[in-house]
């Protein structure tokens, strides 16, 4: 339950005066139904939002896109998928500290993203291309799969690049690493957008 900043004004009936209004606006964005909210129902703007979010995750509220993405590139830059450019960033800044940093002062960032990068992040892509939906799994489920499935992937594709001319050196181990973690991601999009594509239907 969250407080309200307008004493005197019950939760419940805040979230009442929220559904009636989402009722008689037919089918509204957010920013339209929290328009309403603040200039016609006399609510403050905080508690407006924080009731339409309270709302929106009991599942009371449906706040879809009013123009859904339709294609795979709209989606793919959809605020949906803001996780798939925070990966790519992220694999893009381990790549950096690992091959230009060198002084003391930022080692311990190329450790901590280090470990993220190996320990971590090749699983969670994995399973998120294996649980694209999201919601089959909780979060330590995933925590502890992201962690023993890092722990395969590593080995197998150092295995692999033992095999290859390049061996088992830093260039061709982080390439790899940043390649299948891109790769995964940009699978995970393909079947998320598969599954958005059902919802609209």
């Amino acid at each position: 339950m969250f407080r309200l900043e307008d004493k005197g004004l019950s939760v419940d009936y805040v979230e009442k005066v929220v559904k009636d209004t989402a009722l008689s606006l037919g089918n509204p964005t957010v920013s339209e139904l929290v328009d309403k909210l603040v200039k016609d129902k006399g609510l403050k703007f905080k508690d407006a939002t924080r009731a339409v979010y309270v709302l929106w995750k009991k599942g009371a509220l449906d706040l879809n896109d009013d123009k859904p993405a339709s294609t795979i590139s709209g989606y793919a830059f959809s605020v949906e998928n803001l996780w798939f450019w925070g990966v790519t960033a992220l694999v893009a800044l381990c790549v950096i500290i690992v091959f230009a940093v060198n002084s003391s002062v930022l080692l311990y960032a190329r450790y901590v993203l280090g470990g993220v990068f190996v320990l971590f992040l090749p699983g969670f892509m994995l399973i998120s291309v294996l649980y694209p939906r999201g919601g089959e799994l909780d979060g330590l489920e995933r925590l502890a799969l992201s962690i023993g499935l890092s722990l395969a992937i590593v080995p197998l594709i150092g295995l692999m690049l033992n095999y290859t001319p390049w061996g088992i050196r830093l260039e061709p181990i982080m390439v790899s690493m940043a390649l299948f973690a891109e790769v995964m991601a940009v699978v995970c999009v393909v079947r998320r957008f598969r599954y958005h594509q059902l919802s609209l239907k």
